[in-house]
């Protein structure tokens, strides 16, 4: 089976959402998944429900925490290039058949990596392997080599009525 590129961005809530759906379903039909988190470097409970019951799911995070409100420091980039690193050589060994790298557009856009850099790996993948690119701001080489582009867009959301997010939904 041919893999695509998928890339799930915009500003309204769901990619990640939206790409754990499609690593579930593909556990389902007895694929492999992998998902690199890009900036994400805390427990969420989508991680835990992985790590307790999805056998065919890896979670590595390649973050140290959330600097989103800060500025990314030298050891935020650090992290995002130990990350990159990382996938290049488990998307190359083509082991897995689902390959999710989660927020990758967010470290694009903080230049925590580089786009010459990703689109090599994207050049480079295996032909079977599904590759899934989340997050905000995707530039638009990312859209022109991509097979499906999913903008999710928020129209309302309660966070502007000032909710928190809440445990078992937003986290």
């Amino acid at each position: 089976m041919k893999g695509y590129i998928q890339v799930y961005t915009g500003n309204g809530k769901g990619k990640t959402t939206a790409a754990f759906g499609l690593a579930l379903r593909a556990v389902g039909a007895g694929m492999k998944v992998f998902i690199g988190q890009f900036v994400k470097g805390k427990s969420y409970n989508e991680n835990i429900a992985i790590a307790r019951h999805l056998k065919n799911i890896t979670v590595k995070q390649y973050g140290l925490g959330c600097f989103i409100v800060n500025t990314p420091t030298d050891d935020d980039i650090k992290a995002a290039g130990k990350g990159l690193d990382e996938m290049r050589k488990i998307i190359q060994k083509g082991k897995y058949d689902l390959v999710i790298m989660d927020e990758v557009n967010i470290a694009l856009y903080y230049k925590l990596i580089d786009i010459k850099d990703l689109l090599e790996i994207i050049k480079n993948k295996p032909e079977h392997v599904e590759l899934v690119l989340t997050g905000r701001y995707v530039p638009q080489e990312l859209i022109d080599k991509a097979d499906l582009v999913t903008e999710m867009k928020e129209i309302k959301h309660y966070y502007r009525k000032g909710i928190e997010a809440r445990k078992g939904i937003e986290y």
